[in-house]
Parts: structure tokens; C-alpha cells; sequence
């Protein structure tokens, strides 16, 4: 995994800054329900990039006395306040508005210009789930997108993925129930819309807050790195067996516990030798692995 490159963050809050502005300005000119929950969303997407980018920067702090291993997890509490913002901010709004406005039965107006809007919003949304998309395909050629939601130890890059899918789809529903809201001349279908932009919303940030949450408790290295670090460390010679592999996602970097049985040294001091450069060539191997504690033993008699 390599170091925090926030581009598709980038990407996503300049996309999500234009997008907003389009749409307040359409949703005021239109009185349309579904555009005004497309803006707010858009909006909350601009301060959820914008902690994001500052979760990464407090991953960034060195370790301390209280913190010995860094504060390298910190980006997952940001990543999950922002999913928790997606829901509540954006998805329970959204349903709040278009219930307000089935109730009150709103007209709709100048109708093309929502259109418009969410036609510009579909191209600058699409440009910012690609640069999400070239930073997972740099790092994950050959994954499927559904495995690398399900594996993946990116939150910030996860958060940005998920905005995007869900904002693309929201797009998709907003400009069908505009549509038809002009055909029909009924405002239902526009406040219909905002409602399943706003459930939209809820059901993506559940999936991603249930994965950040995951994430926080505390997961392995990714099923591939686990993989490879148990063959690296099978294949020394200086190891008879492995006793127990332990890997820990620690933000962009990897704990790894390993508890081996050695061969025969002639000293403590050989072993010792031994074990250091297995750890070095470990380290050199996967840089990602930034901890390594290794224990000679001998397996134990059940």
C-alpha cells in the first residue's frame, strides 16, 4: 500500500464545488424538491472531502509516549463521521424535503434548467468517480470493484468511492423525477425523487460506515498481503515453521507479530542475528509493514 495520495479527494471536492453551486442556483430558480436535496448532498460532500483531507494530515502525526504506534487510524474516526454525515446530513434530508414537499404539493418550474444542471452535474461526478477509479485500478489491477469495496483498507479513498456511486445514482433519480414532473405537470414525482435520492443516500452510507467500522475495530492486512507475507516468511531457511502470523492495518501501514519455530543456532546471539535479518529483508520486502515483532518458540503440545 502506498504512502496517502489524496487526488481523488481532490478530484471529488472540486467536481462537488462546481456541482453545488449549479444546483442551489437551479433549485432556487426552480423550486424543484429533488435539486434542493441533489444540493445540500453536494454540499455535505464538499465538508466530508474536506475532513477527509484532514483526517489524512492527523494520520500523519508521528508516535508519541501515548501513542507509540502513530496515529495512523486516526483517518478511519474521519472517514466514519463522514459516512455518518452522508446519512444524516444528506440521506435524511433529502427524505425530510421530499416528504415537506409531497405534503405540500410544490410546483415545479423552468423545469429544463434542473435538466440542464443535473446533466453538467452527471459529466463533473463522472470525472470524479474516474479519478477515484484510476487510483483503485493503480494499486488493484485485477480486483473487482464489489472485492475491493469488501477488502479494501483505504477508508478515505472507500468514502470517496461510495460519494461518488451514490451522487451518479442520485443524479439518475433526481433527473427522472424531474422529468417526469414536466411531462405529467404532477410535483409528486419531483418530491418522490428527492425521497429516493435521500433512501439512496442512507443505504450507500450504511455500507460504508459498516466497513469503516470495521476498519476501526480493527482488521488484518488485505487477504493478498497476508498471503504474501506468510509465503515470504515460509520460504526462509532460517524458519522451521510458523507458529502464528498476526497482520494489523494500521492506516497505510502493517503491524505484523510473527511467532516461528528456528532452526538450530549455536548461539542466542546466531538466533538473534538471524532474526534481524528476517525482519530486515521483511521490511524491504512489504515497506508498508512499518512494526515487526518476532518470537522464537517452539509449538506447543496440545
Amino acid at each position: 500500500m502506498t504512502e496517502e495520495s489524496p487526488k481523488a479527494i481532490f478530484y471529488a471536492l472540486a467536481a462537488n464545488l462546481g456541482i453545488a453551486v449549479c444546483k442551489f442556483a437551479a433549485a432556487a430558480f426552480t423550486g424543484s424538491g429533488s435539486m434542493f436535496a441533489e444540493a445540500i448532498h453536494s454540499t455535505a460532500d464538499c465538508g466530508n472531502q474536506l475532513l477527509l483531507l484532514f483526517g489524512l494530515r492527523q494520520a500523519r502525526r508521528p508516535a508519541t509516549v501515548l501513542h507509540p504506534l502513530g496515529a495512523g487510524r486516526a483517518i478511519y474516526f474521519y472517514s466514519l463521521i463522514v459516512a455518518l454525515l452522508l446519512f444524516f446530513v444528506g440521506g435524511a434530508f433529502s427524505v425530510y424535503e421530499g416528504i415537506h414537499r409531497l405534503l405540500e404539493h410544490e410546483p415545479l418550474s423552468h423545469a429544463f434548467v434542473a435538466l440542464a444542471v443535473l446533466g453538467i452535474s452527471v459529466v463533473l461526478e463522472t470525472f470524479s468517480l474516474m479519478g477515484a477509479i484510476r487510483e483503485i485500478r493503480k494499486q488493484h489491477p485485477d480486483k473487482s470493484m464489489w472485492r475491493w469495496f469488501r477488502e479494501t483498507r483505504e477508508s478515505d479513498l472507500l468514502v470517496v468511492a461510495g460519494e461518488d456511486i451514490a451522487a451518479l445514482a442520485g443524479l439518475a433519480i433526481a433527473f427522472v423525477a424531474v422529468l417526469l414532473t414536466m411531462v405529467t405537470g404532477n410535483p409528486m414525482y419531483d418530491a418522490l425523487g428527492s425521497i429516493g435520492v435521500g433512501v439512496l443516500l442512507m443505504v450507500i452510507a450504511w455500507l460504508v460506515a459498516r466497513e469503516v467500522k470495521s476498519m476501526l475495530i480493527g482488521e488484518s492486512a488485505s487477504p493478498e498481503v497476508r498471503r504474501a507475507i506468510e509465503a515470504h516468511l515460509r520460504a526462509r531457511s532460517e524458519i522451521r515453521s510458523i507458529i502464528n502470523l498476526i497482520t494489523l492495518q494500521w492506516g497505510r501501514h502493517i503491524v505484523v507479530a510473527v511467532q516461528a519455530e528456528m532452526i538450530d543456532y549455536a548461539s542466542g546471539r546466531a538466533m538473534v542475528d538471524a532474526i534481524n535479518v528476517i525482519e530486515a529483508d521483511l521490511q524491504a520486502a512489504f515497506p508498508q509493514a512499518k512494526w515487526v515483532f518476532f518470537e522464537p518458540d517452539v509449538p506447543r503440545v496440545k
